[in-house]
């Protein structure tokens, strides 16, 4: 239908005329299965944002783990061990790269066969960021589909840093001062990416688009890592302003982490947009802890603030024992409230995007928002029962969001 070969992986945004684009979505709505979508492999993930879906076992503040990162000892040299990568990856896990196999910004001074070799290691690279996408983010790898290539490539990119950064806190161990110590070593291993020498793999995506998008800087993925270390610290938000600044750190990052990628449209610049996307990640987030709520309070976590729970008179013991009274509907129903006011902050945002962004955005804050609903269909029992959007649900909201991203 859009020239694509049999087999072959294309981005809508690139297979499509712009004359049949609305076309082909209607079509996906009505049922066919699109190729894009099958390239989505079944699993769940934590980051909103922008970007992405969180699940699992994990609860709002964690999410579930394939024990995918490689994290080094103070001291340590690169080669002592090996980072796991999804089980799609039939080659294995990636090893970490050699001294001479560092990414090299200067491709004057690389010989033909070295820079065939960098192509190749760079290929092999987004292929794994592609799969931790489509593995942990369903919802969320959608809408990165509808980028062009290049920017596809890039944000997967994005994301598998945050998913990694992620399965650090996951991962079991013994106590919580190993895992600070890991942190710390995450911190260097971000810094060496900025200065073009990943430690591995999966990290030569990162760098690789650092390099290509120069407007990326370091400050949103520094500051994720302080949202991991708020979580080992903190179980409990007193308000909303603190509530707000988690939601900053582990998803309104994500926001400014591909902003740079993204682009804005012609009038705008990238400060105009910051707050939207700030807000959408916010947004985001607050679904997700209200999601998982019946899976966070058997972890002994509560992200709902605490005045909003002496507001509405609903005790610790009652959300953590699951009590669905009249009480507890009512401040869901406030909470629900609250993420779509953050919702419409973001849709303000939107039309400032790039033209070819608009719509994996649109679509994304409309299938994510959608989780709102489920909830209320499920008459508030977020206890027992998961709200969740079918990828056919996903599909019908597509044409709706192709509309709202066309010039009026």
């Amino acid at each position: 239908f859009c020239g694509a070969r049999p087999g072959e992986h294309r981005p809508l945004q690139s297979m499509c005329d712009q004359r049949y684009r609305g076309a082909l979505l209607l079509f996906l709505a009505g049922g066919a299965h699109s190729a894009w979508v099958a390239g989505a492999v079944s699993g769940r993930s934590r980051h909103g944002v922008a970007l992405a879906e969180r699940g699992g076992s994990g609860g709002a503040g964690r999410g579930a783990s394939l024990c995918m990162v490689q994290t080094v000892a103070p001291g340590a040299t690169p080669g002592a061990g090996r980072a796991a990568a999804p089980s799609t990856d039939a080659e294995g896990p990636p090893l970490p790269l050699t001294a001479g196999e560092r990414f090299a910004l200067d491709e004057k001074t690389m010989s033909p066969a070295a820079l065939a070799r960098r192509e190749e290691q760079l290929e092999r690279s987004y292929e794994l960021c592609r799969e931790i996408t489509a593995h942990y983010s369903k919802t969320f790898f959608m809408g990165t589909r509808l980028f062009p290539p290049d920017k596809a490539r890039a944000v997967w990119a994005v994301y598998a840093w945050c998913r990694r950064t992620d399965d650090i806190v996951d991962k079991p161990r013994a106590d919580r001062t190993s895992l600070r110590t890991e942190l710390t070593e995450w911190q260097r291993r971000l810094t060496d990416v900025w200065e073009g020498k990943p430690y591995d793999l999966i990290d030569l995506a990162l760098a690789d688009t650092v390099r290509k998008f120069p407007a990326l800087t370091i400050t949103p993925f520094e500051d994720m890592i302080k949202g991991m270390v708020m979580d080992l610290d903190q179980n409990r938000f007193e308000t909303f302003e603190e509530l707000y600044v988690y939601c900053y750190r582990v998803a309104g990052t994500v926001g400014l982490m591909t902003m740079p990628i993204m682009g804005t449209a012609d009038g705008y610049t990238e400060e105009d947009a910051l707050e939207p996307a700030l807000a959408l990640g916010v947004a985001l987030q607050l679904t997700n802890i209200l999601r998982d709520v019946g899976e966070d309070r058997h972890r002994q976590r509560i992200y709902i603030p605490q005045e909003d729970l002496r507001r509405f008179g609903v005790s610790e013991q009652a959300l953590i024992k699951g009590v669905r009274s009249d009480k507890y509907v009512a401040l869901l129903k406030f909470q629900i409230e609250r993420a779509r006011e953050w919702y419409k902050r973001a849709e303000e945002g939107v039309n400032m995007l790039s033209q070819e962004a608009r719509l994996p955005v649109r679509a994304s804050l409309d299938m994510y928002s959608s989780i709102l609903d489920k909830i209320e269909a499920n008459q508030y029992d977020n206890f027992e029962k998961r709200a969740y959007t079918t990828k056919w649900e996903k599909l019908a909201l597509l044409p709706g969001a192709w509309l709202k991203t066309r010039p009026k």
